[in-house]
């Protein structure tokens, strides 16, 4: 490729070119920077001059978008957010009515802010608020959780959630019928140990509905589970005429799973099996199912053995 080779006249006459389009440039920027342009922030809205004597509640997000008019010099250095990043609103028009008109207020708004911006309109113009019946009512929490263990190793307690009860207030015909609150869902993986986390609770689906706290503590108590067998007595059920009634076998094996720390605690004792003796006086079944109608919370049952078991009816 051939190199063009200049004279130092025409490397001269080239710089010059060069400097002048690049002063030409920066004047053609710097007189367009100092034009006006119309740009959006976004900003928190916090509420002045409450309304005397009246509950209400705003039915939008108190984050608005303001059409500020701006010089091309705060575009460029991202300068677009607001100082300060909130502005005050006045509630004083809900004294008579139940919406708050932005453009009323342009001139108070624009005094809160640096003098080279200006605020020209906001969107939404208009906030509206709910002045409808409040109460407040107590309702539970309700953990919501999808938990994925290590093999082996299995919930061993009642799960702790603090507080277990949660604070909402709001329209007394919308929360009437609010029994309990839930959490968002709690996922964990691959767990083997005692758990603690925290979870948000789940986000109001009405707007004119207050919940307090908004998050909870949750300890989940987790242990090794190994399997155990016991023997439990037959019990006979639904005899009212007090037959005389012998099972075959009269007690059955019952395999289940249970935390290494309650093993030696968990016995036959806090058993109960049954046979009911209906399957036989109504449906003529000629053997009895076995049921468990007592068995140790948090241990997983396994099997039973045998699931139906003969009887002999003496007269």
């Amino acid at each position: 490729m051939p190199i063009i080779k200049l004279t130092k006249v025409e490397r001269r006459r080239f710089l010059t070119f060069v400097l002048c389009l690049l002063l030409a440039l920066s004047g053609w920027m710097f007189l367009a920077l100092k034009n006006k342009y119309v740009y959006t922030a976004k900003t928190v809205l916090v509420y002045k001059n409450f309304p005397q004597n009246k509950a209400f509640h705003p039915l939008q997000s108190d984050t608005v978008d303001l059409q500020v008019e701006g010089t091309g010099w705060q575009l460029l250095f991202a300068r677009l957010r607001i100082n300060p990043q909130s502005i005050a609103v006045s509630l004083n028009s809900l004294n008579i009515r139940n919406f708050v008109v932005f453009s009323d207020q342009l001139y108070n708004i624009n005094k809160q802010l640096e003098t080279s911006q200006k605020v020209i309109s906001i969107k939404p113009d208009t906030l509206y608020f709910d002045f409808s019946k409040r109460t407040v009512k107590r309702v539970p929490v309700k953990l919501v959780s999808d938990l994925k263990f290590v093999k082996q190793y299995e919930v061993s307690g009642p799960i702790e959630v603090v507080p277990r009860y949660v604070t909402i207030s709001g329209p007394q015909e919308e929360i009437a019928g609010i029994r309990e609150w839930r959490t968002d869902t709690l996922s964990l993986e691959k767990i083997r140990h005692t758990t603690m986390a925290k979870v948000a609770m789940e986000a109001k689906k009405q707007k004119n509905i207050n919940i307090f706290p908004t998050t909870a503590e949750v300890k989940i108590p987790i242990d090794e589970f190994t399997e155990k067998e016991v023997s439990v007595p037959l019990k006979i059920i639904n005899n009212p005429k007090y037959l005389d009634v012998s099972l075959f076998p009269k007690k059955v094996r019952v395999k289940f799973m249970v935390s290494l720390s309650d093993y030696d605690d968990i016995n036959e004792d806090m058993m109960e099996a049954r046979a009911d003796l209906s399957e036989w006086s109504l449906l003529r079944h000629t053997q009895l199912r076995v049921q468990m109608s007592r068995f140790p919370e948090y241990c997983k049952l396994i099997s039973v053995s045998p699931d139906k078991v003969d009887f002999i009816i003496e007269r």
